[in-house]
């Protein structure tokens, strides 16, 4: 098909104004929020999904499809890469499809492509039950469809990947033809075009929605899973093969129209701050929490005290801006800074909004609770639990007894106010490197950012790097959800050290401690995605016709070396 002729389909289909093919306009499409980017023949965003399912009729065989919803993934997993590809690539943007629908007294929903973690908290909120996850990407707009096809972990301890049996999907199947799954477990027609309607209107009964749980709405083993402290395997991790099924852990090699997921209730909590000099300490507390508290905690997280500081500054706006405007904002504000960075880049002025920023922020009070502040100062290891209400008494009874014997750190019962701050400079810090880097161009090349889930049993978590690595690093940021072991490591290097060429340096290291990454990111085009992964992909996607490329694997058409 020429490609104007595509073109010209799509408008047909979904509007001019929302095919997109000038440079300019799909630059925050085509572009990942921190790593990757590459050349499309257009962008083309639908408003229901029957406008989805025709797109994708339009354009297949003959293109590339990049399933994209908010583009919010940190590994390039959402966008191109590069431009040596065989065919056309069509970036769908599935942000305009919003609709969420409860079923099953709220204990259960029903999410279709557009639909934010954001949105789907508040929906939740007046049934007393919360998504998967609560804080973290939910605040910057991520889409639910997005965590289910990254396996996203996220804080919360209980809960772990995203994670659901139960889609209504498209693909490409062996023939090279166009198929629509329904595995949603909600009986809804026959025909593509009346699955689609129907869904999308709502227009099903109580009786047309499988109970029986062959299939399953969450993970729910693993809870037990996070608990074996001794197990010399990570809890989570993103090529485990146990957690790859259908839609979850796809990567967008299909086109996902809706998946279904339970919901949690919602349960009183109270916070601990925990400051130490050894990581000694926060081991032994870990591994009584799992083993010994009756009910897990519900969130568990790290920082280091160089993490906290650059957090405490250069995420200081988004903290702020979160106190004032709330979550639900955030998504709106990154869209317009994106809008502003590239206007500026067109006169070559790279990272002023982020400048901007930072010069204001400088000029704002310390925005952290005084008694963090005082343990920042006392203590290079931080760790924030959460726990349920009625378990709070024997958490604070064991941490007074483990700290008259063990004089290397202490803790604090927070106030409401210091648990709901703490928590929140957590997130804060998680995207404090990026401005950093972009405020110090001159000396800053770029950020090695890992996603590490280390073994259960490790008891000597913390890193430590040769010297031939640590002289090319200004900062190195550790933080993550420490309960699952899960970390994140981001590395400031030094302007002229090859990022990548460091970061296979580190797998190495990685690999030799027994850890698998990416614990859960997607793999995008930074990670390799092993063997299988890579299977999973290739029964998912036989033509090699989505989101191709992805975990280094080829570009070619039916999957052809």
């Amino acid at each position: 098909m020429a490609t104007q002729n595509i073109i010209e389909s799509l408008q047909r289909i979904v509007g001019n104004k929302n095919v997109l093919t000038d440079e300019n306009q799909t630059r925050l499409y085509r572009q990942g929020k921190r790593y990757g980017s590459g050349d499309v023949l257009a962008v083309v965003k639908p408003g229901t999904l029957l406008e989805q399912w025709q797109v994708l009729k339009a354009v297949l065989p003959d293109c590339i499809v990049i399933m994209q919803a908010a583009n919010t993934g940190l590994t390039g997993g959402s966008t191109p890469f590069g431009s040596d590809y065989d065919r056309p690539i069509i970036i769908l943007n599935t942000t305009r499809i919003k609709g969420i629908q409860l079923i099953n007294d709220a204990k259960q929903v029903v999410c279709l492509p557009g639909a934010t973690l954001n949105e789907l908290e508040k929906m939740l909120a007046p049934h007393n039950r919360e998504p998967h996850s609560v804080i973290g990407s939910s605040c910057i707009g991520a889409s639910v469809l997005g965590g289910i096809c990254n396996n996203s972990g996220g804080a919360l301890v209980r809960r772990g990947p995203a994670y659901t049996e139960l889609a209504l999907y498209a693909r490409l199947n062996e023939n090279n033809e166009l198929e629509l799954v329904n595995h949603l477990g909600i009986a809804l027609g026959d025909t593509p075009e009346e699955i689609l309607s129907r869904l999308a209107s709502g227009q099903y009964t109580v009786a047309d929605i499988d109970n029986s749980g062959e299939r399953k709405a969450s993970d729910n083993r693993y809870a037990h899973d996070v608990k074996q402290v001794d197990e010399n395997t990570p809890a989570r991790f993103n090529n485990d093969p146990s957690r790859l099924f259908e839609a979850s852990g796809s990567a967008g090699k299909v086109s996902i129209f809706a998946v279904r997921l339970d919901t949690f209730e919602k349960v009183a909590s109270e916070v601990f701050y925990i400051g130490s000099n050894t990581q000694d300490d926060l081991t032994a507390i870990r591994r009584y929490l799992l083993r010994e508290l009756p009910r897990l905690p519900i969130a568990g997280e790290y920082i280091h005290r160089t993490a906290y500081d650059i957090g405490a500054e250069y995420g200081k706006d988004i903290f702020l801006f979160i106190e004032k405007f709330g979550t639900d904002k955030v998504p709106g504000a990154f869209a317009f800074k994106a809008k502003v960075d590239s206007f500026f880049e067109k006169f070559g002025s790279k990272g002023l909004s982020d400048r901007m920023i930072q010069f204001f922020t400088r000029l704002m009070p310390n925005h952290l609770p005084k008694r963090m502040n005082e343990y920042r100062d006392l203590y290079p290891h931080h760790l924030m639990i959460r726990v349920e209400k009625q378990d709070a008494e024997q958490v604070k009874t064991f941490l007074t007894e483990y700290f008259k014997e063990h004089t290397t750190g202490s803790f604090f019962f927070c106030t409401p106010e210091e648990g709901r701050k703490a928590f929140l400079h957590r997130f804060a810090v998680a995207g404090a490197a990026i401005r950093y880097r972009d405020c110090h161009q001159k000396t800053v090349g770029d950020i090695v950012a890992l996603d590490v889930a280390l073994r259960r049993n490790d008891r000597e978590w913390e890193e430590e790097l040769p010297e031939e690595l640590n002289k090319d690093i200004i900062h190195k940021l550790y933080y993550g959800h420490f309960f699952c072991h899960v970390f994140h490591q981001d590395y400031i290097v030094r302007k002229g050290v090859d990022p990548l060429a460091m970061e296979h340096k580190m797998w190495h290291i990685l690999d030799g401690r027994g850890a698998e990454y990416p614990a859960e990111h997607n793999v995008g085009h930074l990670y390799l995605a092993k063997a299988a992964l890579v299977n999973h992909y290739r029964r998912l996607d036989p033509t090699n016709t989505f989101n191709v490329g992805i975990g280094h694997t080829t570009r070619n058409r039916f999957w052809a070396e």
